[in-house]
């Protein structure tokens, strides 16, 4: 299977807005209006779709919701598809989307995180497309710190793309979308760089494929999220997988971790990125103490604390993209290229 990545994003492009899982509040409507706005203001003409609301956990029915993605997926004169934002139960649309026409379309940027990063794996494992797991749109509006780039850059871009921890990051949760909707400057309170699980240093290459720990861990032995048959494929330049914990407590990040590792998912990597958490430590074991239990034993660099998951900043990263990262003294540095 050949990797095929979307065109640039260009000035003019449209973008389709729907939700795979979770819909919008009533009460978020301002901040979807604030985050479309955002977009509009970099050139781009978003398309709304049907399944936006809230009538449950997830914006409509599994069907629909599968047949409006697949579609705006497909749709020539759609550029890139950005949920609003994750959710709990997407996983219901794997087996719904229509995949023998996925297979035949263009590939089309789809972005996001958390939630979405079951369909950014499935697309980039079964079909070879590179997906953007990057800020979902709700999250739009802010403007990147210094050494990061806006996920509207890194779909733009022509050539390789350079990213630097900016060594800050919010300590305090979610801004109040609901109260001040149009909020585009994030607080970044807390201070600190990536850092190598047992010290020193790293500087290794491999493909990107990944997402949120408690979302992979129930595709792993699937075929929505064969990351040893991905591994397999690319043996030739090897894997950097990475990984974020969004919520579950320190116990079930080291299992779902180790079953991971059971799935094959590391059998190629050259390193493992570990996104900063806010998640809870368990009684008698840290969340860092979590990844050691489980990944400490793969011999390959476990990079702590990128910015690629449920703690502000985000560091954008593509799916099946050759990457470079370096950790020393002077540098804390992430370079893709597709």
């Amino acid at each position: 299977m050949d990797l095929r990545f979307p065109r640039p994003l260009r000035p003019g492009d449209r973008i389709g807005v729907t939700a795979p899982s979770a819909g919008v509040q009533p009460s978020m409507r301002a901040r979807l209006d604030a985050a479309v706005a955002a977009l509009g203001g970099r050139g781009l003409e978003v398309v709304l779709g049907e399944c936006l609301g809230t009538p449950g956990v997830t914006s409509a029915p599994k069907e629909q919701r599968a047949a409006e993605l697949t579609a705006m997926l497909c749709d020539p004169t759609i550029a890139a598809v950005v949920p609003p934002w994750g959710g709990e139960l997407g996983i219901d649309l794997l087996d719904q989307l229509d995949w023998a026409a996925l297979e035949q379309a263009e590939p089309t940027w789809l972005v996001g995180f958390s939630d979405t990063s079951l369909l950014l794996v499935a697309l980039t494992t079964r079909l070879g497309w590179g997906t953007l797991h990057g800020s979902n749109l709700m999250d739009s509006p802010y403007g990147p710190p210094a050494g990061l780039l806006h996920w509207v850059d890194v779909a733009s871009a022509t050539g390789p793309v350079t990213q630097r921890s900016p060594g800050r990051y919010r300590t305090s949760g979610w801004d109040d979308y609901e109260n001040d909707p149009g909020v585009s400057t994030m607080t970044l309170d807390g201070a600190g760089g990536w850092s190598v699980l047992g010290g020193g240093g790293a500087d290794v290459t491999g493909r990107l494929i990944g997402g949120c720990v408690e979302i992979m861990g129930p595709i792993a032995g699937t075929p929505y999220g064969d990351v040893r048959a991905f591994g397999e494929r690319h043996a030739d330049e090897g894997l950097l997988v990475y990984l974020e914990a969004c919520e579950d407590n320190a116990y079930t990040i080291a299992r779902t971790l180790h079953g991971l590792r059971l799935a094959g998912w590391f059998d190629h990597a050259n390193a493992v990125l570990v996104g900063r958490t806010a998640a809870p430590d368990a009684p008698d074991l840290s969340q860092r103490e979590a990844v050691a239990d489980a990944l400490g034993g793969l011999d390959v660099p476990v990079v702590l604390d990128v910015e690629c998951g449920h703690v502000k900043p985000f560091l954008p990263l593509v799916n099946g993209a050759s990457a470079r990262v370096v950790v020393d003294d002077r540098r804390h540095e992430l370079v893709q290229e597709w």
